[in-house]
Parts: structure tokens; sequence; C-alpha cells
């Protein structure tokens, strides 16, 4: 089918929902996009892209931006605690043939997803706060006091989705007993390396995202923001721990920190409401699959559009063949999730062994076209 005649409203202009505007700018509908911020995002932490990340950005026409300011990853790098290699992984060489993996920083994304849908309105500080089903279509009332009917409606707005709250029956995501910190410090290792050092249960990373700054991730328990955090994260890890909380110390202002969670719902569609990205399924992000899920999403459910008689054939056949997808990726972090909390030496034994095999393993089922 054809998008004349069609009005569509997104909701959220992050990746998912800049994708999916990107993916369906040629179909012909006409395309209202609100977002809850006030402005695009200026600051952030950092973003890692794997190979199938890439190579949807460069189906959706948004790769050019993005590639002039991301660093490539070539090599990843995982260690215990203590800093001993526990295996490297060659990922320019596995994710040949698909596309490369990329750091920038998470505004560095945002501007050139925005760059790259052009002039295209977007309607700040505005979302919906009531959905009504009317027949095929759907009752929206802003936040504005405006209202509006649509045909389609897409919820890209994240794991806290106002859309899924409305239309879903309030389902909220679940907390995964995970408290992760992230922050931004100084570039320390000349090489364009992905690094992890692994405690029980927690982790370490970096990632470099610039020529002068690197991503760091901390994943600690349940609990919230602990005081002693810092002293203990110095006490735990070997490394350039030490350096990238003494930037953390100096400039506390690129902190962010909050729990991890992840979405699972039987279904994504209530008539002619779709969920997509984060706001669908989102996971632990030990896969860093967050974006690239999105991204996949866009242009699934653009071609799904397209090839279909109707809209709720569309969202039909769109949930079908994305759901192996996004299932696989929710059941291999949990078992990464699982196997971090393995007793080290036991870990460290395992990780020697078998670790490469395993990453391959995870990601396997990704090299193919979505």
């Amino acid at each position: 089918m054809r998008g004349e005649g069609v009005r569509v409203l997104i909701v959220g202009g992050g990746v998912a929902g800049l994708a999916t505007v990107a993916a369906l700018r040629e179909w012909g509908a006409t395309i209202d996009l609100v977002e809850r911020a006030e402005a695009p995002a200026t600051s952030g932490t950092g973003i890692y892209l794997t190979g199938n990340a890439t190579r949807t950005l460069d189906a959706l026409g948004l790769w050019e931006p993005i590639a002039d300011v991301a660093v490539e990853i070539r090599r990843q790098r995982s260690a215990n605690q203590r800093g001993r290699r526990l295996f490297d992984i060659d990922v320019a060489a596995l994710w040949h043939g698909v596309g490369p993996c990329v750091s920038l920083p998470r505004a560095e994304l945002h501007r050139a997803l925005l760059a790259g849908i052009g002039d295209f309105p977007i309607r700040w500080a505005r979302q919906p706060v009531a959905l009504d089903q009317e027949g095929d279509r759907v009752a929206v009332e802003f936040d504005d006091g405006t209202a509006a009917s649509y045909d389609l409606v897409i919820g890209a707005d994240g794991v806290n989705s106002t859309v899924r709250r409305l239309a879903f029956d309030g389902q909220v995501a679940r907390p995964l007993g995970q408290y992760a910190y992230r922050w931004i410090a100084p570039r320390v290792d000349a090489e364009p390396v992905w690094s992890v050092l692994l405690g029980r249960g927690i982790q370490f990373l970096t990632i470099p995202v610039s020529d002068d700054l690197t991503y760091c991730y901390y994943n600690d328990g349940p609990v919230a923001d602990r005081p002693g955090w810092r002293d203990e994260l110095r006490a735990t890890f070997a490394g350039p721990v030490a350096t990238m909380l003494d930037a953390l110390d100096a400039d506390a202002t690129t902190l962010h920190a909050g729990p991890n969670q992840e979405v699972v719902l039987d279904s994504w569609t209530r008539g002619p409401v779709l969920l997509v990205g984060d706001a669908a399924h989102a996971t632990s992000p030990n896969m860093a699959q967050g974006g690239a899920m999105s991204l996949e999403d866009a242009v699934v459910l653009a071609d799904s559009l397209a090839n279909a008689g109707s809209i709720a054939e569309a969202l039909g056949g769109y949930e079908a063949r994305r759901r192996p997808r996004t299932d696989w990726v929710l059941s291999q972090t949990h078992r990464r999730d699982k196997a971090s909390g393995l007793p080290p030496v036991l870990r460290d034994t395992v990780m020697r062994r078998l670790g490469e095999k395993m990453f391959r393993s995870n990601y396997g089922p990704l090299f193919a076209q979505p």
C-alpha cells in the first residue's frame, strides 16, 4: 500500500523515532513527530554501534554524517578485575561484510540523525496525554491542549514509554537488578579498543568516542547511587579506573546514572498503535543492541507498510518478522548477565577457553539482514 492519505504520529525524537521518520519519508504519508524534551540533546555519554546498526544506518541514508564523527572500533578486549586478559575479539573481522563497529557521543549521534532528516518539523516539548481508538483510527490528545486523529500511532519513546502506559494497560519496564553509572572522561588509550573489566556481577567498560574522549560505564548492583561506590570501584578494578574516576571527581556534570530495565510484551500492537525500539523490547545493554534494534525496526516497518494491503496487515507482518530477532537478543542478554554472576575463578576459566566462541555465537544470527 502507499501512504497517500494516511496520517501517522510518531511519539519520540530519539534514535527510534528519527530512524522511523527517515524510513517512512518516501512512503507518502503525512507524519507528525512529537518529542517530550524541550530541545535536541546537547549532552550525554556515549553509544557503541555494532555492524548491524551501521549497515542499517547506511540503508536509511544516515551513515555518512555519522561516519564523519564516529570512532571505528576494531577490537574488543575482555579482562578480569585485575586486568588479566580473558579473550580478545577482532570485531572488524567478525562483522566483515556487515558493517563497521563504531562509537561516538550520543549527542553527536542525535545531531547526525537530525541532519539526516533535514528540515522535517518536530514538535518539541509535546507528548500525548490520551489515546482513544475510534474504529480504525486513534484520537490523540496532547499536553498542550491540542488534539488530532491518526491512522497509525508509533510509540518510539523509549523504555519509559508514555504510549505504552496509555495504550498498553500501563505496562511498565521491569528492573534487572543493575544500577548503571555512565560518564565521559579524557581518552588515555591511543588504540581504539572497546575494553571491559569483569568483576562478579559487575563490569567496568571503556570505549573511546572521539580523539580525546572516552565513554565509561560501570554496572553496579541493584541499590541506587550507593554511598562510597566510587571508592569501591577504585578498590575493585585495575587499569585506567582511577584515572577515569579522577575525571569524574573533577567534573561530575557528565555523570548519568539509573537502573537497567527491560521491556517484555506479549504484543507490540493495540489496534493501530505500535511500539518500536526500547518502548517495545528494551534489554540489558550488554549486547549493545538497543540502537541497532531500533534502527532495524524502522527499516522493517517501512517495508511491511509498503508491501501490505492495510495497516493492520502491515503491523501483524512487522511483528512476526521482528520478534525472532529481538527475542534472540533478549535471550542472549539473559545468558550474559547470568554468566557475569559466576564465581570469578570459574568465570575466568570459561571465558579463556570459550569466550571467543560464545561471543561469535551471541551475534551470529544478527549478521543476516533483518
